[in-house]
């Protein structure tokens, strides 16, 4: 690249600060964030350019209706749950209803993580008040601490170097599962063979998991061993929220002069920040990876139009994801129309349920939860939506973990409304646990087999 190639793509990469940008914390200290940006600008990258390009490729299959996107992992990531065991756990979970799709499917699953970069959060109200005393909100890790003190909330803006740190750890962790025996389908399919065997509610799925031990002793009766079956594709994802450290970690990819966004393979606008105006959007526009952007019910379709003008102008399948969260009760009514005029634009995007924000509820106890079953009718609403429509249902993207909270109500082992004080560890929204992760990969796996 020229000098002058240098200088233009750094103006574009900051083309967003002449914007609105909505969800930034306030850093009493300017000067000590601007040395942890330079900080972050000299660091390595955490995704190759090259990695998010196959991301992108694996993506448009998605929109084409080849494949199948399963895209999970924690609301808000923690620092302190940075630990291998967490890790693993959520990793066997994503791992094993992945192998539900893909044979009930019979198309390729997509697995990307909500992981290694979702500690920030963009919240409704900039302070909370708790026994007559206001701080500000919690917004993450990245931005200031969980505790309800003065000291710990007040936004720091070396937790952005701490972000990095902690997301390379995941990263490297995750790769090291991913291709060293850990994700082999024989070991995760077992997984799924005891979750069958023990657990209450995975007994409905024996039929489906007696014919996937068929198939797979029947590929060992061929000698049948492909490499496919050792190791396993795994992409990290999260929302692009605080602008300084996406921009921080956007680099210009040497092989084609174009900006990428380092931090992760695949980012996306959330529903409070996806104002065509705004920064995030002229931001997002910039850069090569794979984009998705939240839509809830508010969303006309002309926005939906002009999100692919600014995102995805050269309409390349892959490029763009749409991810609606619009609740159990307006998902038939308000997802038709979004679908019919994008398809009538000649747009391939993919489209993808987000079942969880839009259902979310207060507790008598004060414990922010979700219904199983709404997250599951607004699921079984999307697949309706598509095929009556002859439209394509991309894939789901949920917030889960692979541990036993009790976060979420119902479910084949039900958890109750009472049960949620037992083990509530969320930093912020409600997950659904690996029981209930199962239960929804193997009900899905039928409504898609059902399409």
């Amino acid at each position: 690249m020229t000098v002058n190639a240098d200088i233009d793509a750094l103006a574009t990469k900051a083309s967003w600060r002449d914007l609105p940008a909505a969800q930034q914390p306030t850093y009493p200290d300017a000067e000590a964030l601007r040395e942890v940006v330079a900080d972050l600008e000299s660091y390595p990258p955490l995704v190759f350019a090259g990695e998010c390009d196959e991301l992108r490729t694996r993506m448009g299959a998605v929109a084409r209706g080849e494949a199948f996107l399963l895209q999970g992992g924690d609301c808000a990531e923690s620092f302190d749950a940075v630990t291998a065991e967490h890790i693993r756990a959520k990793l066997k979970t994503i791992l094993q209803m992945g192998a539900v799709l893909t044979y009930a499917a019979s198309v390729p699953v997509v697995k990307v993580g909500r992981i290694a970069g979702q500690y920030s959060k963009p919240r409704s109200k900039d302070t909370e008040t708790r026994d007559g005393v206001t701080l500000p909100t919690y917004r993450g890790d990245s931005v200031n601490g969980f505790d309800f003190t003065e000291a710990a909330r007040v936004p720091d803006p070396d937790r952005l170097r701490r972000m990095y740190h902690h997301s390379a750890s995941t990263l490297n962790l995750v790769r090291a599962f991913t291709t060293g025996g850990y994700a082999d389908l024989r070991q995760v399919h077992a997984w799924n063979q005891d979750f069958v065997r023990t657990s209450a509610s995975g007994q409905r799925y024996e039929q489906l998991a007696r014919e996937i031990d068929n198939a797979l002793n029947f590929m060992r009766a061929c000698g049948t061993d492909p490499e496919e079956f050792r190791t396993v594709e795994f992409y990290s994802s999260h929302e692009a929220l605080l602008m300084d450290y996406e921009s921080a970690l956007t680099r210009v990819d040497s092989r084609t002069g174009r900006l990428y966004d380092v931090s992760a393979h695949m980012v996306w606008i959330g529903e409070r920040t996806r104002q065509l105006d705004g920064a995030h959007i002229e931001f997002a526009s910039k850069i090569r990876n794979p984009i998705g952007v939240k839509l809830g019910p508010s969303t006309t379709p002309e926005e939906a139009l002009q999100y692919i003008e600014r995102l995805d102008p050269e309409r390349e399948p892959g490029r763009l994801t749409f991810v609606v969260r619009m609740g159990a009760d307006k998902i038939r009514d308000k997802l038709p129309t979004l679908v019919e005029k994008v398809t009538a634009s000649g747009a391939t995007v993919a489209w993808v349920t987000d079942p969880m924000h839009g259902n979310t509820f207060e507790a008598a106890s004060g414990h922010k939860t979700r219904r199983f079953d709404d997250v599951l009718d607004e699921v079984k609403g999307f697949f309706e939506v598509h095929k009556e429509l002859g439209t394509h249902p991309g894939g789901i993207h949920v917030e889960l973990t692979g541990d036993d909270v009790t976060e979420c109500v119902g479910g084949g082992d039900e958890i109750f409304v009472d049960d949620l004080h037992q083990r509530y560890e969320t930093a912020c929204d409600p997950r659904l646990n690996r029981s209930q992760s199962l239960d929804l990969a193997f009900l899905v796996a039928e409504m898609y087999r059902s399409q």
